[in-house]
């Protein structure tokens, strides 16, 4: 029997945290949305009055429409031009879910989310629903259809996967903008030394172009491989203002809670660059360059309160 609308109402409660899961088990904003989209479909058409737990129900359906998901996304992968990163968020953007602990902080977290990749689509929910939403085994194993103890050794498994992520501190808007501006400093200097002194020995730079806008497919490896690159990166050129059609001007922000330098040209993000910060220094610059995967992050920052350039290239 079709839904009526205090149904519809009752998904719609449920639907900002639908999409916060399932961002973070796809790790693409316009994924998630797909699917929880899908899932109110199969709400609406089912009995609503014979589901005796509403927020059970929706939360099965939507992690096993993900965990298809997964499995077709592992092998579009393999043919996928270049390195594969996930989608960034904006700071105040509801798809990022709670962040009252810092458990389901850094279950959002960029370099998390990238670790993550390695884990089975079976691992990877049970980490998110545990570690994200506090969702108990118990529940857990009746979503995946598992027995509990099982769900208990994928969950250990998962987070022994995700341990070579490095403490983090917690990062405010403040602090953000200070590393940003630092970072941004050190990288005009013309001095390979200060830019070298903010990252650690073995910092990585990685970039996710989708085959639309260049982007080098393997990794550059250690600081002073990743400093030259990142000088040469933020060097204005007449070459680069072509390329994305104007001139790029340079903000500090947050995008899944880690620092974040955001490009933007003419109102249009054309790049995220997320900084993986540990006590040791910036570990890792991880760059969304893809224009399919900057959508939804356009549309946030025309809402966001940006304040003023720090560098226009």
């Amino acid at each position: 029997m079709p839904g009526t609308v205090d149904d519809v109402d009752r998904f719609e409660l449920s639907r900002p945290r639908l999409e916060a899961i399932a961002y973070r088990l796809l790790g693409s904003a316009a994924e998630a949305q797909d699917a929880v989209q899908e899932t109110f479909l199969r709400w609406h058409a089912a009995d609503v009055d014979r589901i005796e737990v509403p927020e059970a129900w929706l939360t099965k359906v939507l992690t096993n429409l993900c965990l298809n998901q997964l499995t077709s996304a592992r092998a579009r992968r393999e043919t996928y031009v270049g390195r594969w990163l996930p989608e960034p968020l904006l700071a105040g953007d509801p798809m990022l879910g709670p962040a009252d602990a810092a458990e389901r902080r850094e279950a959002v977290s960029y370099a998390v989310l990238t670790l993550m990749e390695r884990l089975s689509p079976n691992e990877r929910a049970v980490y998110v629903l545990r570690e994200a939403f506090d969702y108990p085994h118990r529940e857990i194993a009746e979503i995946l259809e598992v027995t509990e103890a099982a769900s208990q050794q994928i969950y250990h498994r998962a987070k022994k996967h995700v341990a070579d992520a490095k403490a983090r501190p917690v990062i405010d808007k403040a602090a953000a903008q200070r590393i940003v501006e630092e970072f941004l400093a050190a990288a005009t200097s013309g001095r390979t030394e200060q830019l070298v002194r903010l990252l650690t020995t073995d910092a990585i730079s990685v970039g996710d172009g989708g085959g639309k806008v260049p982007a080098r497919t393997k990794a550059f490896e250690g600081a002073v491989a990743v400093a030259q690159f990142v000088q040469g990166l933020l060097k204005p050129a007449e070459a680069k203002r072509a390329l994305v059609g104007g001139s790029p001007q340079i903000y500090a922000s947050t995008a899944n809670g880690e620092p974040a330098v955001v490009v933007v040209v003419d109102d249009r993000v054309v790049a995220i660059m997320c900084l993986e910060v540990t006590a040791e220094g910036i570990t890792a610059c991880r760059t969304q360059a893809n224009p399919d995967k900057l959508e939804r992050a356009t549309d946030q920052w025309a809402a966001a309160d940006r304040g003023e350039p720090l560098l226009v290239m």
